[in-house]
């Protein structure tokens, strides 16, 4: 057959194990193949339910793969089967099964997803609890954790999803009668994972899991149908927020509204300007994001110079049913400026129910006058605008007036250029007022009668009027066009020190402590402070202490500073100098959050560095412990076999034979205390805490005690007498010597003695000391392993000693003697 594009995946989604998805996807199959459908069986697992396996007769199955595994036989979905027959539609049950080992794909889904690249519809089945995100939550409602889990979104992508579910109570019934488990298994299951509550929980998971979905499906169809009404399916409740203190008694408001409503959804909304904050108190809407949270809401921040259409165009864009927001703090006098964001909203909001909630900080007084901000340019500027604007028109008109013959309309377009040259240089209002002075000096002075504000001819009066009003015009044109190059210059400067932080938080390292200084000393450049501190306490009522500062004096907490910019309740940036404008707080806001980030990256890493150091002191100590038990393992069975030995009553000991065993003890004693003292001399070195003690020592003092150890006749000793002294630590280096030797005794040929062997290279300075043997060499991907404390390449088990614990002496029949510890324990170095 041949497909085009990607194939169409269907999935019977399961409330909880045994309400019959396998069933109903069978069923499913039965209907297609009617249809006359090019339908197949790629697994499907009955689970003994004999109802189930009668719907296998009469549909096509492709013969399962059989494989093995640990002694055991498993049969999997045959994948290549399948693509090779190459079917319109394949049902593949248990979506979220783990392939046995070997398989191409470690999870059936996998597999799954390459049915459907090759263009094959794919019909499946997965239960609720079995999805990757609700792993914690079904392992709190039923105690039982899922090993077998798809991602969310594998299930999310499927073309089709339907929801299979029955009541609790008709499941534990189908349970009972024995039509999911066998008998035997009934009484266990029904006692446990389907409990009453257990299978509510997992019906609830499954109902509003699929809601989700249904609601991804039908938010992605108004979009692409462009529908801009709301379609009440499901409740949305949008609460608008101003940062004010009225926000817990709205969200609070808000979050009843939504309880009350069959699985209501709470959204929180704060409609910043793009200007800058304007009367928003950045500490309540840290903690109104939080109390959002709480609820189960979520919360938004969305830019608007128009607040009420901001809300609007957010709440049609979420699809909300209802709007709650606060009645007004406005002053009754106020609403000369407009209606409110309240009444504009609930004018416009059509189809959406608006709230207004009432609160105690209603009508105070407390909020900002609306009037249009102008652009701050400066009180020279400001001072120079109104000079030209009051002054220049008198002026003006005193000098034209010694030239009265040059027409009325020169006139007026010379008092229009003098309006221009205000909103230049002084901005809306300086402008507006020469408008005003302008035309009442053209009326005083040049219009008949002259040297009254009476206007004789009718065109006179027309003109005079629409120069005032174009005057106006030009000047808001003029100060719109002064205030958008004054933003777009601040948002310039804005993003170039944006770009300088992130350029100095990349370019420095990720724990180091002069990171989060240098951020510091950029906010004080950049914002002109005296000091910037960042201060943190363990506690809402605890003290604030300094994490890091820079400057003289920095403030040691919020009430010191003159800008404080808090990061959540434990944690603010506060800078000594001077008050910032609500703009630069924006900017400050970014830096404020860097800097957490940066300090929270330092100690983590501080964390991180004692647990490594934890951990190899732990893994040391560990390997330790484990080599001390086995190296002390073969001397202490011979100082114990000796102390048996002396004390046996059915034997008696001629004085030879006792000093001998005593001479045993003896030297496994002196061989016990040497080699505990090498082993902690060598932790100590890995651990940092002893340094090697380097002093002149002799090759023949050392080589022969290292090589104790080893049968005799298996080592050849080529070491010059004439050899010089050499600087190293002497105990260290006999231990290096002896594991070498030891090891090279036991991997290599028998027969084949051990060279040991040192020369003096005069040339170098150096005495070089090398072990040859004809083992069979360590593999070239563990070299970068030798050198690694406590490691033995195969972790291989000791060898056991030479023919035996011990080896009888033919000299007397009665005379044991215990030989040498074998040594395994490979050294650092």
């Amino acid at each position: 057959m041949v497909h085009t594009g990607r194939g169409r995946l269907r999935i019977y989604l399961g409330a909880a194990p045994g309400v019959g998805k396998t069933y109903a996807m069978l069923a499913e199959a039965h209907r297609r193949l009617d249809r006359g459908a090019d339908l197949v069986v790629g697994f499907v697992e009955t689970h003994g339910r004999a109802r189930t396996a009668e719907l296998l007769d009469g549909l096509e199955t492709v013969p399962r793969r059989t494989m093995h595994h640990r002694g055991a036989e498993f049969t999997e979905l045959d994948l290549d089967a399948v693509l090779d027959r190459d079917p319109a539609i394949v049902l593949v049950d248990e979506l979220a099964h783990t392939n046995v080992p070997g398989s191409r794909h470690a999870k059936r889904w996998q597999d799954v997803e390459e049915l459907l690249a090759a263009g094959i519809d794919v019909i499946s089945t997965v239960n609720i609890q079995h999805l990757e995100s609700l792993g914690d939550v079904v392992e709190g409602i039923t105690g039982v954790r899922q090993r077998e889990t798809v991602p969310d979104d594998v299930v999310r992508r499927a073309d089709q999803i339907e929801l299979v579910d029955m009541s609790p109570q008709a499941l534990r019934r189908r349970l009972a009668h024995g039509n999911v488990y066998a008998p035997e298994k009934v009484d266990a299951a029904l006692a446990h994972y389907f409990r009453p509550g257990n299978l509510t929980a997992l019906r609830e998971l499954a109902l509003l899991w699929t809601a989700d979905r249904v609601d991804e499906y039908l938010q992605r169809y108004r979009a692409e149908q462009g529908i801009q009404g709301t379609w009440q399916a499901r409740e949305r409740i949008v609460v608008g927020l101003t940062g004010g203190p009225e926000g817990a008694t709205l969200i609070r408001r808000a979050a009843r509204i939504a309880a009350r409503a069959s699985a209501g959804e709470l959204l929180a909304v704060h409609i910043s300007r793009s200007d800058g904050l304007s009367g928003s108190s950045p500490q309540a809407l840290i903690e109104q994001r939080a109390l959002v949270e709480s609820l189960g809401g979520s919360f938004h921040s969305v830019l608007g110079d128009d607040p009420a259409a901001g809300l609007l165009d957010f709440a049609r864009g979420v699809n909300a049913t209802q709007i709650v927001i606060g009645t007004s703090r406005r002053k009754v006098w106020q609403y000369v400026y407009g209606p409110g964001v309240g009444l504009t909203v609930a004018r416009d909001s059509g189809d959406i129910d608006v709230h207004m909630v009432n609160h105690e900080h209603a009508a105070l007084g407390r909020g900002r006058i609306p009037v249009r901000k102008v652009t701050d340019l400066g009180r020279t500027r400001t001072v120079a605008g109104w000079l030209i604007g009051v002054a220049g028109p008198p002026l003006l008109a005193l000098v034209l007036s010694r030239f009265h013959d040059q027409g009325l309309s020169t006139d007026m377009l010379l008092f229009l250029s003098l309006t221009v040259c205000a909103a230049l240089v002084g901005g809306l209002f300086p402008a507006i007022a020469s408008a005003l002075v302008s035309s009442s000096a053209l009326n005083y002075y040049f219009a008949p009668p002259i040297h009254t504000f009476t206007i004789a001819e009718p065109q006179n009066i027309m003109a005079v009027a629409i120069f005032a009003a174009v005057g106006i015009a030009v000047a808001t044109v003029v100060d719109l066009a002064a205030r958008r190059s004054h933003q777009a210059a601040r948002a310039q400067t804005e993003a170039q020190t944006l770009s300088a932080l992130a350029g100095t938080v990349l370019r420095g390292a990720p724990t180091g402590e002069g990171v989060l200084t240098a951020l510091l000393e950029q906010v004080r450049e950049t914002f002109q402070q005296e000091a910037v501190a960042l201060v943190e306490r363990a506690g809402p009522h605890d003290p604030w202490h300094a994490a890091a500062a820079v400057g003289p004096r920095p403030p040691a907490g919020p009430e010191q500073a003159d800008v404080d910019v808090p990061v959540g309740e434990r944690l603010a940036l506060v800078l000594r100098g001077r008050v910032l404008p609500a703009a630069d707080r924006r900017m400050l806001g970014a830096f404020a959050n860097q800097a957490a980030v940066l300090l929270e990256r330092r100690r983590l890493a501080g964390e991180a560095a004692a647990a490594r150091r934890e951990a190899e002191g732990n893994r040391i100590r560990t390997a330790l412990l484990a080599a001390v038990s086995h190296d002390l393992r073969t001397p202490l069975a011979g100082i114990k076999a000796a102390v048996t030995s002396l004390r046996a009553e059915d034997v008696e000991w001629d004085p030879e034979d006792e000093a001998e065993l005593l001479a045993g003890i003896e030297s496994g004693a002196d061989r016990l205390d040497h080699l505990i003292n090498n082993l902690l001399d060598m932790s100590r070195l890995q651990t940092g805490t002893v340094t090697p003690l380097l002093q002149p020592t002799d090759l023949d003092e050392v080589v022969p005690f290292a090589l104790g150890g080893v049968p005799p006749g298996s080592v050849r000793l080529d070491v010059a007498e004439s050899l010089p002294m050499v600087h190293a630590d002497a105990g260290l280096l006999e231990r290096v010597l002896a594991n070498l030797v030891e090891n090279a005794v036991k991997y290599g040929p028998p027969g084949s003695p051990v060279l040991v062997k040192a020369d003096l290279l005069r040339r170098a300075r150096r005495v070089e000391l090398r072990v040859v043997d004809r083992g069979p060499g360590v593999p070239e991907e563990a070299r970068e392993r030798i050198f690694a404390p406590f490691q033995r390449y195969g972790d291989a088990r000791a060898a056991p000693a030479w023919g035996s614990a011990w080896r009888w002496r033919a000299a007397s029949p009665r005379r044991w003697a215990a030989p040498s510890p074998p040594r395994t324990l490979p050294a650092a170095g």
